[in-house]
């Protein structure tokens, strides 16, 4: 067999001269909680990638709702993941920022996320001290629960990426980072605005012709807008965001949606069922804490509650929910 080239040493070389100055490369990196050596081929963050791409906790989000309009119009959080991966590499090349960091953050931002979009954060709240939040529940994902309970020891440049999701809180550190969060925003604000529009719940109005008058009539020409609007005003920039106006636009967007959400009787039925669901199982192993898979140290009973509903997909949920509360035949 003949020696193996130094394949990462190439790569990492090649980062260095051809990324931007205000990429992160990855023979920078802060390093990992637990020394590891260097993998002979793969850069730190393409392992990173690999590690979170090969979990069972990523291919669980085929299972989990993002969002759901109708039958016809519901999107997973597998999907979600793949398209954000994508637009946000796209993102990345015109701005030659780290594609191998972005793609670990974006497929690995959603592994905390519980069943049936945000309804399982509200679900799981009342469990826990502070409001349940998938972006944290995602590192503790990484760092904690994966590979049964001995985490994906990942850098500190993708777990950074992945807590500093939300678009509310802080942003991430790394320009990479800043990257997959502004393309999360994008994606998921676009596809509810094509989802709305085309479920009835948002009618042709003042925020649609402005919509189309700034971005285009379809949801991939909005994108294409969007994209080419945050590289141009990053390029060249340390921070990475999209243009005062496209964010301004960005902003009645979101706000059209979540007003047209709390319209529509059908919504907030299922959502409520959602929460009623995920609420029972979670009481239920509670009260029978022997239902609930072997523990792993000394965590408590309600954080092993929240971890083990949290992991479910829906399916998972709505069974678990018949089997522990509805009446045996």
């Amino acid at each position: 067999m003949k020696p193996l080239p130094a394949v990462r040493e190439r790569t990492e070389d090649y980062e260095r001269a051809s990324l931007s100055t205000w990429a992160t490369l990855a023979m920078d990196t802060k390093g990992r909680d637990r020394h590891e050596e260097p993998d002979r081929l793969r850069t730190a963050f393409q392992c990173d990638r690999d590690r979170i791409l090969h979990t069972p906790e990523f291919r669980r989000l085929a299972g989990k709702t993002s969002t759901w309009w109708g039958p016809q119009r519901r999107t997973s959080r597998l999907t979600h993941a793949l398209e954000l991966g994508q637009i946000a590499r796209t993102i990345a090349r015109g701005l030659r920022l780290n594609e191998d960091l972005i793609e670990a953050i974006a497929l690995g931002c959603d592994l905390g996320a519980a069943a049936f979009g945000d309804a399982g954060e509200e679900a799981l709240s009342v469990f826990t001290d502070a409001p349940f939040r998938f972006n944290e529940h995602s590192v503790r994902v990484v760092e904690r629960l994966a590979r049964d309970g001995r985490g994906l020891n990942l850098t500190w440049e993708v777990r950074d990426g992945i807590v500093h999701q939300p678009w509310t809180g802080p942003p991430p550190a790394t320009p990479e980072g800043q990257v997959v969060r502004i393309a999360n925003r994008v994606t998921r604000l676009t596809r509810d605005l094509d989802d709305a529009r085309a479920a009835g719940v948002l009618t042709a109005g003042e925020l649609t012709a402005e919509v189309r008058a700034a971005w285009g009539d379809t949801r991939s020409r909005q994108l294409a807008t969007l994209v080419e609007d945050v590289v141009a005003t990053a390029l060249d920039q340390p921070d990475v965001g999209s243009s005062a106006r496209a964010t301004a636009l960005l902003d009645r967007v979101a706000a059209a949606v979540t007003a047209a959400t709390a319209r529509q009787r059908t919504l907030l039925a299922r959502r409520d069922r959602a929460i009623h669901c995920l609420r029972g199982v979670a009481v239920y192993a509670l009260e029978n804490p022997d239902w609930l898979p072997t523990p792993q140290g000394e965590t408590p009973l309600a954080t092993r509650v929240c971890d083990v509903v949290a992991g479910m997909t829906d399916d998972d949920a709505l069974a678990a929910f018949c089997r522990a509360l509805l009446p045996a035949e």
